[in-house]
């Protein structure tokens, strides 16, 4: 593991997503595992900031239409039809990285599961000479593992912490981590503390 070249990726670590007064714990929509994952990601979000390596979030936005109403494309809307104005708005606190993991060095708001769809990610990461990408976040079978495929394709070293990442199902969770195999190594947290350590 380089430092300078690394970069530890949050995928969609937000108040929405994970505090119990965000849109989905409104809704009483999490599991077990997804709410385990700040705590269990602040010891290595510590280490890879003493590191050197570079924290960057993602952050699922709701883009603002008219009247304000959020634009929420027909698939996402049907899968969750709690979503309303004001839910991961840009600048908004639900939007934002949740406080136990806060602050990285990078934010990227994306809109849909791939965090390199139509956004600056990238471009971020060329600029700031990231190789090795190591991701955690939610929900690993989506924007997770739909954030893996387009870093694999666009040629990064793609590292997956396996218990860094959750889905509202363990079977889910363990069924997208097998299939992200044959593009990116695993690993886990305490691995990679480890690995950290030895630096």
């Amino acid at each position: 593991m380089h430092a300078a070249t690394s970069a530890l990726i949050l995928g969609d670590l937000q108040n929405d997503f994970l505090h119990r007064d965000g849109a989905y714990g409104r809704a009483g929509q999490s599991s077990p595992a997804v709410a385990a994952l700040p705590d269990r990601l602040a010891p290595l979000v510590c280490a890879a900031r003493q590191s050197g390596m570079l924290i960057a979030a993602t952050l699922f936005t709701l883009v603002p239409g008219r009247s304000g109403e959020p634009i929420i494309s027909p698939h996402l809307k049907a899968l969750r039809p709690f979503l309303k104005k004001g839910d991961f708005a840009p600048g908004a606190w639900g939007q934002q990285l949740i406080d136990e993991l806060a602050p990285a060095d990078v934010a990227v708001e994306k809109i849909a599961y791939s965090a390199f769809h139509m956004s600056r990610l990238e471009w971020v990461l060329r600029k700031c000479g990231v190789e090795q990408l190591y991701f955690t976040g939610i929900v690993t079978n989506g924007g997770v593992a739909s954030t893996v495929r387009d870093a694999h394709v666009r040629e990064f070293h793609c590292t997956v912490i396996e218990d860094g990442c959750a889905a509202f199902s363990d079977e889910v969770h363990r069924a997208a981590i097998e299939g992200l195999k044959p593009v990116a190594k695993i690993a886990t947290v305490a691995e990679m503390l480890k690995a950290l350590a030895a630096k």
